[in-house]
Formats: structure tokens, C-alpha cells, sequence
């Protein structure tokens, strides 16, 4: 293959996935890591290499469009309805996994000053809200402040949930589709979001109805890959 033909085939692939490690670039094209980044510095505005992963160039641009502070107050209800119906599935002593994003800041307030829980998170908002509960142990993860989400990133969070496991994971994400999966608007969530995931015995999506049928850039796991959906839906 060519260049042009390279890049192609990883634009392609990025349209389902959102983003590739360099090396499943690599094994994709049948190419070397270093021939990767050499198609990539031809055509800079088209793909980029960020932090580890290959993603669109227009899905970096995008990611700006999201912030907490924007979205906190959209479809407040509807998140506050899906965080009720994951509260219903928290037991006394459970040990949980809650994702950044505004909908599950909902979650985080519902929880009972006097239930005994272990809540690890990510999210400094998120963090914000739990250190006032006098019956619940706070994990949070560290690394690198990330201000469109309010959350921290990097290998000191990854390190951190390699030692840990979830009696539940409460996943959020920016889109809901049934072709392309579930998705996020920042691609520094995604090893996060994968992690807790394959750390925990169930996982379940809370998201408002809004999200379903919408794709975001960066697709982190499959549907099928939660035991359940949670929204404001009955």
C-alpha cells in the first residue's frame, strides 16, 4: 500500500472505533510503528497522534465543545431520574466505580449520608460532593487535571485501578448508538472508562434519553458490553 492508501485505510477504521493505539495501527497496515507516524506527519490536519492513540483531527477540535460547566444544567431531570435507578442497585458495602460527566454527579448526590459504601472516582466535582459522607471510604484517582471534565487523567490513574475491583461500575457517555456503540467527547476518558469496566462484576450505562442515537468521536465499548441501560425512561 501507499501512503495515501495507508492513511485511508486508517481513516476508515477510525469511523468505527474512534481511536487506535499506534500499534493496532501498526498490525492494521501490516506496517512498522515508525511508518505509522511518518503517513501521519504527512497529512497533519487530517489524523493525529495524541497521548498514545491515533484519532481524526476534527474529533480533537471538537472535544473543546464540552465542558461541565455547560452541561451541568441540561436535561437535569432526566439525569436525576436514570442516577435514581442506579441507586436502586447499590447494596450496604458495596464497592463502586463512578464515571466523570454531569449525569452521574446526580448518582453522587442520591447517595444516603448513612449508607456504607467504597465509591472510587475520577472526577474532582464528583469528589467534591462524596467527601461529605460520613459513612462512605473515597478512593480518588490521580494524575493529570483535566478542566473540560473536571477530571483527572493519565498512568497514575491506570496504575491505581489495576489494584483495585468494582462490585459495580457506573458508566456515563456523550452518545448512545446502536451501530457505532457508546461514546465520549474526550479521548483522555477512554483508557479510564475501559479499565474500570474490565475491573468490574456489573456495569451499567446512566445516561438521559438525549444521548441515544448519538454518536460522539471517541467510541470507548460496546452495548453489549453492560448488563444494562439506565435513563429517565420507564
Amino acid at each position: 500500500m501507499t501512503p495515501a492508501e495507508r492513511l485511508h485505510k486508517l481513516e476508515q477504521a477510525l469511523q468505527q472505533s474512534g481511536s487506535l493505539r499506534l500499534r493496532e495501527a501498526a498490525a492494521l497496515l501490516g506496517v512498522s510503528e515508525m511508518t505509522v507516524r511518518r503517513d501521519l506527519a504527512r497529512r497533519p490536519g487530517t489524523l493525529s497522534y495524541l497521548g498514545g492513540h491515533i484519532v481524526a483531527a476534527h474529533s480533537l477540535q471538537n472535544a473543546g465543545q464540552y465542558s461541565v460547566a455547560q452541561e451541568k444544567d441540561h436535561f437535569a431531570q432526566a439525569k436525576q431520574r436514570a442516577s435514581q435507578k442506579a441507586l436502586a442497585l447499590v447494596a450496604p458495602h458495596d464497592v463502586i466505580f463512578i464515571d466523570c460527566g454531569t449525569t452521574l454527579l446526580h448518582l453522587a448526590r442520591l447517595i444516603p449520608d448513612s449508607l456504607p459504601l467504597t465509591v472510587v472516582c475520577y472526577s474532582l466535582n464528583t469528589a467534591d460532593i462524596l467527601k461529605n459522607k460520613p459513612a462512605l471510604r473515597l478512593i480518588v484517582l490521580g494524575g493529570t487535571y483535566m478542566p473540560s471534565s473536571d477530571s483527572f487523567s493519565g498512568q497514575e490513574a491506570l496504575n491505581a485501578l489495576d489494584q483495585l475491583s468494582f462490585d459495580t461500575a457506573f458508566m456515563s457517555a456523550g452518545g448512545v448508538d446502536d451501530q457505532i456503540g457508546v461514546s465520549c467527547w474526550n479521548l483522555h476518558e477512554k483508557d479510564i472508562k475501559r479499565r474500570a469496566m474490565e475491573r468490574a462484576k456489573r456495569r451499567y450505562l446512566v445516561v438521559d434519553s438525549s444521548k441515544l442515537g448519538v454518536r460522539r468521536h471517541i467510541r470507548f465499548a460496546d452495548l453489549t458490553e453492560f448488563d444494562a441501560i439506565l435513563t429517565e425512561q420507564d
